[in-house]
């Protein structure tokens, strides 16, 4: 019985400890996907300052097999009407879950004649979605569609986990660089899985007591081999380094060097033609300036005329009231004194008021008629012919009598 009770305990703890195992390993593979991916982004930038990105880059491969892996990190297969489970590409979950994204590309990929397999659309679409600059959004729209990710992954993929928002956000960065792919190429093949390179990743930081180690083991070995007429100057080096990563290694000094000059003559030649159009910036003010100076000392002649011909304007004025008020008065003073004049009073009236106007021809003409003697017999027959109501005292008052 405590040999039974002893098995059972140990074969708990046996279980655990392969739950434990298995959540430690799924925990390290998201790690190093999400990582490497970091990694890979990178380098990607920074290679895109120097050279074009397309198929043949290898930064580009291995960043696509990066993201191919994670896209089908613990993808669930799909299960058939007999019951057996075929694998899935995760082209089937872009498929659905990306519809929601505007101006999509996913119709036409379905619809390209030379790619048949699920895999190989996966692949064209992370290079159409690259060339679009919309790899990120299409990320970013697939893992808010929750329920479809949960559809078609199992717990503890990548995109189920926390890691998913941090490959959203690294992704972004890859819309500042501008890819040129053919989508006719060997990268479309559905057939061959990806690998990842971890190579270009891996660091080995050696210490210095490892480091004079091997440089006592080198010198060891060198005595031991050589014989006694073997000179000192026949020892190699302890450590070379290999050319290749030398002539890299000024290459992409060159690379910097060059384009750090050419931003040099670009940043110059900008400089030369801000000045120059500073310059013209300038002389275009200050003649501004003496236009505005020129046109207010007119508006301010304009405005000095103006203010001259009102006040001759409003005098005028005033003298003619004056005039009127006194021809007022001089009229009712001759009519209080002597009524009987009143005609001849306004006669003078009319008279000193039309000596202030000029005459007209039609006038003089018309003055000159009643003014000869014949006109005035004519007149007085005229009068006296229709019975006119007018006093003969009138007839010969000399208001009447032709000057």
């Amino acid at each position: 019985m405590a040999s039974r009770s002893l098995g059972g305990l140990g074969g708990s703890r046996g279980g655990g400890g392969k739950k434990s195992l298995s959540a430690r390993n799924a925990a390290v593979e998201r790690r190093n996907l999400i990582t490497v991916c970091r990694f890979s982004v990178k380098t990607l930038i920074d290679r895109s300052c120097f050279e074009t990105i397309d198929d043949s880059s290898p930064q580009f491969n291995n960043f696509a097999a990066i993201l191919e892996q994670i896209l089908s990190h613990r993808l669930k297969g799909q299960v058939t009407w007999f019951g057996y489970e075929s694998p899935r590409s995760f082209w089937d979950y872009i498929r659905v879950a990306c519809r929601k994204v505007s101006q999509n590309c996913i119709c036409s990929i379905e619809n390209m004649e030379n790619i048949s397999s699920s895999r190989a659309k996966g692949r064209a679409w992370i290079r159409v979605a690259l060339m679009e600059k919309h790899l990120s959004e299409y990320i970013s729209t697939a893992l808010r569609d929750f329920k479809t990710t949960r559809r078609f992954y199992e717990d503890g993929a990548i995109v189920l986990g926390e890691e998913a928002n941090m490959l959203a956000g690294m992704l972004l960065g890859l819309n500042a660089i501008d890819f040129s792919f053919c989508l006719k190429g060997q990268g479309l093949d559905g057939s061959i899985p990806a690998v990842i390179d971890y190579t270009p990743y891996m660091k080995f930081i050696q210490s210095s007591d490892s480091i004079s180690s091997d440089e006592e083991e080198l010198r060891t070995l060198g005595s031991s081999d050589s014989s006694g007429s073997s000179t000192p100057e026949t020892v190699g080096p302890p450590f070379v380094m290999d050319e290749n990563i030398w002539f890299n290694k000024c290459k992409r000094v060159r690379q910097k060097y060059q384009l750090a000059l050419e931003q040099k003559g670009y940043l110059e030649e900008l400089l030369r033609l801000r000045e120059n159009q500073l310059s013209e910036s300038v002389s275009q003010n200050k003649i501004l300036l003496q236009r505005i100076e020129d046109s207010e000392l007119a508006h301010k002649l304009e405005k000095e005329q103006l203010e001259y011909i009102i006040v001759e304007l409003q005098d005028q004025l005033k003298s003619y009231q004056s005039l009127d008020q006194l021809s007022a008065e001089v009229s009712l003073s001759q009519t209080s004194l002597d009524p009987g004049h009143s005609q001849e009073g306004d006669g003078k009236q009319d008279s000193l008021i039309n000596e202030g106007k000029e005459d007209t021809p039609s006038l003089l003409g018309l003055c000159g008629s009643l003014t000869s003697v014949a006109s005035y017999k004519s007149l007085t027959s005229l009068k006296s012919n229709d019975c006119l109501a007018s006093p003969t005292a009138e007839m010969t008052s000399p208001g009447l009598t032709p000057s």
